[in-house]
Formats: structure tokens, sequence, C-alpha cells
């Protein structure tokens, strides 16, 4: 049955995955959670297990995808305004995923500069 389904997101705690769940099966999509009752019974394992999954039917998968990007949050600067693509000026900016080139920064992943990622265009600013 996992099989027919694809993940859309990864949630640290099941309340967000829950809201986001709800909205996309308020659209028709079909969808399942993986992982949230474990992580309801001790939620300091969550980055241990990788969070909440939220896994959506494949057929459904590029409908989820459009709502997915309409409701989630983007990333803002410390004033609250939303951060602009360098390349597109979107205002749909996520935090990059870290590199990690060398061991210091696989030590201590928090001496590493945040990026951010364009939700539209993929670019790392």
């Amino acid at each position: 049955m996992q099989d027919n389904y694809k993940v859309l997101a990864v949630f640290e705690y099941s309340t967000e995955a829950q809201v986001t769940t709800s909205k996309l099966e308020s659209e028709g999509i079909r969808t399942m959670l993986m992982d949230e009752k474990t992580i309801d019974s001790d939620p300091l394992i969550s980055q241990a297990i990788g969070g909440v999954k939220l896994l959506v039917f494949n057929d459904d998968f590029e409908k989820a995808v459009d709502i997915y990007n309409n409701i989630r949050e983007y990333q803002k600067d410390k004033n609250g305004n939303a951060l602009h693509c360098t390349n597109c000026n979107s205002t749909r900016a996520l935090i990059a995923p870290l590199e990690r080139k060398n061991i210091f920064f696989m030590l201590f992943p928090f001496f590493e500069k945040t990026k951010y990622i364009c939700n539209d265009c993929k670019t790392i600013f």
C-alpha cells in the first residue's frame, strides 16, 4: 500500500502535519501520516526517526504540491519582511539543506551560515 504514496513533506510534530493533512483532504486529496503515533508518544525522538511524514497518493501528488506550496510558511528576515529570491524576486524562500562540506561543519552544524532556497526557481542564496 505504501508503494502508492509519495512523501510530500516532513514535520517535526504531528499537529503541523495534521493541519496540512486536513487542508489537503478538504481538497479531495488522499493522504496518510507515517510515524505520527510514535512521535506523539515521545516527541524527543522526532529528529531521530526523521519526523512525521505526510504521504500523498501518487495520482494526487502534483495537485498536493501546488496546494502545499500555497499554504506553507516561507522564511522572513529578522524584521518580519519576506525574503526575496536574488534570481526571480519570489518571496517563497525556504531554508536550504545544510551542505556540511567538511568535518568541522559535520561536528558543529550550528556554525554553518544559513542559506535559503527559492521554492520557485530553486536558486540558493
